[in-house]
């Protein structure tokens, strides 16, 4: 009895820490909010607006600073010979190091003392124009430098700042960091009222209440207008099923909804607000010249080629402490693939096995009967509630490209937003995961 209590009681622990840990790759996107709204939405606006010089001038004045930014933008990409961009690392790829903050307590020092709620490693490839982003759980069991010994990753910037941080991730990783960018918790909730809400589509009806943390989180399914205090509910909420993928996407559609309305042309005159958030809540060692570059190559990353993974481990308990333990293997495994570009060759006859999973029954089995056509063995199908349609690839011969060969295939199977996920918990073991959303 007690044997199997005890495996009763790691089966259960290990689905809690799944479920976390879930959760913090969810963060992926609030952390990429506060990036593309900070350097796109302070910078970009102005590039979507290039060519009306009109719009700058009558907004802010001929001497205003924003119109002076603008202006100096504007004569910087005339003077190269790639007008779009000119990236200041050249074209080789380049890794970002994303850190989402918790409140420190301190109103007039926000950053000292504060643990990493959230860590992504960002990996730009200029040449393709792509970015791919790896999450790394916040629980993650590593040795500190500086004789640090052995804690939990999130504790590195409270104990060394954040170069301590940045030391970590390259010895854990073995990869090197260019650049980073600190988004404070409160950024979003910021960012957000400074561009007068937004509008979002929740994908199902969200009730949640914690009068200890004084979380209140109240949606009904549809349409809503979202300010910043109920957009930073949206983005907490919790209460999803483990392997729900599309959960840990659900900043993505937040983050969709920011970058079409940065295509208003009301959104000009919001750039100070934006940039007095930016002032106080986002901390990086980039210059403006470089925060300016990396704007204008943003204009050209396709979202849904934007590829994410989380490091793989599993759960483990010491005394009160809980951490995350890296799968050595694999987690080398997905920094090949998400950081340094690792693919292997496209081979359009190789054997390819796929699972489907739809809200509409009828859909994924046309779906599936797709893929069969296309000569992929179809292992496993079923019945799921999803908002958003992904395309999740388990091993690592699914690629993007791969992804790419198959729409050009048959368009019908357009329009997933693309993920890698090793672990597959879906529906029998496969090479890749369809989910079909209700408006697929």
């Amino acid at each position: 009895m007690t044997n199997k209590i005890s495996r009763r009681e790691r089966t259960e622990s290990f689905v809690r820490h799944i479920k976390k840990e879930r959760e913090e790759s969810s963060s992926f996107a609030k952390v990429l909010i506060g990036m593309i709204i900070v350097f796109v939405g302070i910078i970009a606006a102005l590039f979507i607006f290039a060519g009306n010089e009109e719009i700058i001038t009558k907004n802010f004045g001929e001497n205003s600073i924003v119109t002076k930014i603008y202006k100096k933008l504007i004569q910087t990409s005339a003077n190269k010979e790639h007008a779009d961009f000119a990236l200041p690392f050249g074209l080789r790829r380049q890794n970002i190091l994303f850190l989402g903050v918790d409140a420190s307590g301190n109103p007039d020092d926000l950053w000292t003392g504060t643990r990493t709620d959230t860590i992504i490693l960002v990996n730009i490839d200029p040449k393709t124009k792509s970015v791919n982003a790896l999450s790394i759980p916040r629980d993650s069991k590593v040795y500190l430098p500086k004789n640090n010994g052995v804690n939990k990753i999130n504790a590195a910037h409270a104990i060394g700042g954040v170069e301590m941080t940045k030391r970590t991730v390259e010895d854990t990783l073995g990869v090197h960091i260019d650049r980073y960018v600190m988004v404070h918790d409160d950024a979003v909730k910021e960012i957000v009222n400074a561009m007068d809400g937004l509008d979002i589509y929740v994908e199902k009806p969200m009730h949640y209440n914690d009068y200890s943390g004084n979380l209140h989180i109240n949606f009904t399914k549809g349409n809503h207008h979202l300010n910043g205090q109920q957009a930073v509910e949206y983005l907490r909420f919790r209460h999803d099923a483990l392997g729900d993928i599309g959960r840990t996407q659900r900043q993505q559609w937040l983050l969709r909804s920011l970058l079409t309305q940065l295509k208003q042309p009301s959104t000009i005159t919001k750039i100070p607000d934006i940039i007095s958030v930016a002032k106080k809540y986002v901390k990086t060692d980039m210059s403006f010249y470089e925060m300016s570059q990396y704007a204008a190559l943003a204009r050209h990353v396709d979202m849904d080629k934007i590829e994410i993974a989380m490091l793989p481990g599993a759960p483990n308990q010491k005394g009160y402490i809980s951490y995350w333990i890296l799968d050595p293997e694999k987690t080398q495994e997905v920094v090949n693939r998400v950081i340094y570009r690792d693919k292997e060759h496209f081979d359009e006859t190789m054997p390819v096995t796929a699972s489907v999973l739809a809200s509409d029954s009828l859909k994924g089995e046309a779906f599936a009967q797709h893929l069969k056509d296309a000569g992929i063995e179809v292992k496993c199908t079923g019945h799921i509630s999803r908002a958003h349609s992904q395309f999740i690839a388990h091993s690592s011969k699914i690629t993007n490209e791969y992804y790419n060969h198959l729409k050009k295939k048959d368009e019908s199977m357009g329009g997933l937003q693309f993920v890698y996920d090793p672990v597959n918990y879906y529906c029998g073991e496969s090479d890749f995961t369809v989910i079909l959303s209700g408006n697929q």
